[in-house]
């Protein structure tokens, strides 16, 4: 059940159903761009099922065998996180958390407590998908959770532009995370997606300009 997301990754992940892709094939996927000379941080995005059924330690082993540096588990919270953190702390995996703007200010310190690596700024209520603002709520959100935490923020769901990421960079979070809108570039051509890979690139260095502009913002305050 996608709680988190919005119609753009559903339909992705019925395409990967349809097409035989399975958890441990993801993880494969991981070993091999490990092999190829990957060496940036890998973070995995999951609902909780596929690591129970798996087992939780043996989902965390396979994670890192795999050269995984952390989880997002949208749909466990802070309250039912310790078992799932105390098995991926000892297999050197961060297991981040998500903050909302209605997160009050009580749970955020129980939050910012727990998450490690960096923690998941949600800018709107809602699932995934494009949007054509970032909500000024966002702005409010990162300047809450300094007041808790140094831990590093990036901020996600809407992100679809150069703008997007200026505007919450100059806000204080320290990246931002962008999925659906990469895609939609994606769906523009399913029969051939590898077409499209120039199109990715360009949106990634628009994504990467807009943060270091909000970041030259952000320090000249």
């Amino acid at each position: 059940d996608p709680v988190a997301d919005g119609p753009i990754f559903q339909e992705a992940c019925e395409r990967a159903l349809e097409n035989g892709i399975t958890p441990r094939k993801c993880i494969q996927g991981v070993r091999k761009a490990r092999a190829s000379g990957l060496e940036i941080p890998i973070i995995v995005t999951t609902y909780y099922n596929i690591p129970y059924v798996f087992g939780l330690d043996e989902f965390a082993r396979e994670l890192e065998v795999a050269g995984v540096q952390g989880l997002i588990v949208p749909d466990v919270p802070v309250e039912e996180v310790n078992e799932l953190g105390e098995v991926c702390r000892e297999r050197n995996l961060d297991v981040i958390l998500q903050v909302t703007p209605n997160t009050s200010e009580e749970r955020l310190e129980e939050i910012v407590d727990v998450t490690s690596g960096f923690l998941y700024i949600v800018n709107f209520e809602g699932v995934t998908g494009p949007r054509k603002t970032v909500s000024d709520s966002t702005a409010k959100l990162i300047k809450t959770v300094r007041k808790y935490s140094d831990v590093p923020l990036m901020a996600g769901f809407g992100v679809s532009s150069g703008e997007h990421a200026r505007k919450l960079v100059s806000a204080g979070a320290d990246g931002v995370i962008t999925g659906s809108a990469l895609g939609e570039i994606y769906t523009d051509n399913k029969e051939n997606p590898e077409e499209k890979l120039p199109e990715i690139g360009e949106f990634a260095r628009e994504i990467k300009r807009g943060a270091n502009e909000g970041y030259k913002e952000w320090r000249s305050f």
